[in-house]
């Protein structure tokens, strides 16, 4: 049968990429996993192994380890918009570059008299520890005109111990779940939000705040959510993020349901009065859902595997 080539993309998957800035004895750390993905006319490649419109994988490579030496990492957007703009720009055949990042934080270690674990001290200076569960993630892509940038965060684990509800659902001849008026909620969120920063005319957004406002925004709605159901509180994340941060546009979440259920302890004569629970791991019940800003197209994708 005859075949034709459809949509394609080649380059340099999970570059890691450590940069050290060093302020006299203070060092500042960006950890970052950069992964690099090219289209454009790469038609020949494909049908006759041609390699003349062929930028190297191994040049995409060497061009991150060189920008961040060149460029620096102000922050994941910034590094990527710079490798996006410059392969798009450099390479005639290129026409779209797609730039996903991942970022690992690092906090300082504090000292052991208990000294602050941010700078106050030598040690302190040049040691750190990976800070927390959550890993920071950017998507940039690039046509020549047009940017599209989508962050977020996975893996940002989360708890209320109480303050939160389930019951009045549906029932049929195989439920068996009990009502609960005093539950516990958790769950590992991800997220991914895109910026309304659309072209170079327009005043880019100061990344780093954003990030930074968009989690404490989406924690604080987490906290301070009376929850009669998970999706009614990742609603509330989300708009939260959207009315506070105006170069937000879209939010999409994927919060696993931790089930916690309460042990039966009346078989030891105990009484468990909402102190003990069995952590479940799977299987888990998954709430997924897009918040928008009123007028709004969504534009991330349903699956944010595919991020």
């Amino acid at each position: 049968m005859p075949t034709i080539l459809g949509q394609n993309q080649y380059g340099k998957a999970e570059n890691r990429v450590v940069r050290i800035t060093r302020d006299g004895d203070t060092h500042h750390i960006k950890d970052l996993n950069v992964s690099v993905a090219l289209s454009g006319d790469m038609d020949d490649v494909h049908y006759s192994g041609s390699n003349a419109n062929v930028l190297p994988t191994d040049t995409t490579k060497n061009t991150v380890f060189a920008f961040a030496k060149e460029h620096g990492i102000e922050s994941a957007e910034q590094f990527g918009i710079h490798l996006a703009r410059h392969f798009v720009s450099s390479q005639e055949p290129i026409e779209v570059a797609r730039i996903r990042i991942e970022e690992y934080a690092w906090e300082r270690i504090a000292t052991s008299d208990g000294n602050s674990k941010f700078i106050g001290a030598d040690e302190v200076k040049h040691s750190f520890v990976r800070k927390g569960q959550e890993t920071r993630t950017t998507q940039i892509t690039f046509d020549g005109e047009k940017w599209e940038v989508i962050s977020g965060l996975k893996d940002l684990t989360v708890m209320n111990s109480t303050n939160s509800e389930f019951w009045g659902y549906v029932k049929d001849r195989y439920t068996t779940l009990k009502e609960a008026y005093d539950r516990i909620l958790a769950t590992d969120v991800s997220a991914r939000w895109r910026y309304n920063w659309t072209d170079d005319e327009q005043r880019m957004p100061n990344w780093e705040k954003s990030y930074e406002q968009a989690r404490k925004h989406m924690l604080q709605a987490f906290a301070e959510t009376y929850s009669l159901s998970l999706q009614q509180t990742l609603y509330q994340m989300g708009s939260r993020i959207i009315n506070s941060r105006s170069e937000i546009d879209e939010i999409r979440f994927s919060l696993p349901n931790n089930h916690h259920f309460l042990v039966d302890l009346e078989p030891f004569g105990l009484k468990n009065d909402n102190e003990v629970y069995f952590a479940a791991d799977r299987p888990y019940g998954l709430i997924e859902a897009t918040v928008l800003r009123d007028g709004v197209e969504p534009k991330i994708p349903v699956d944010l595997t595919n991020l």
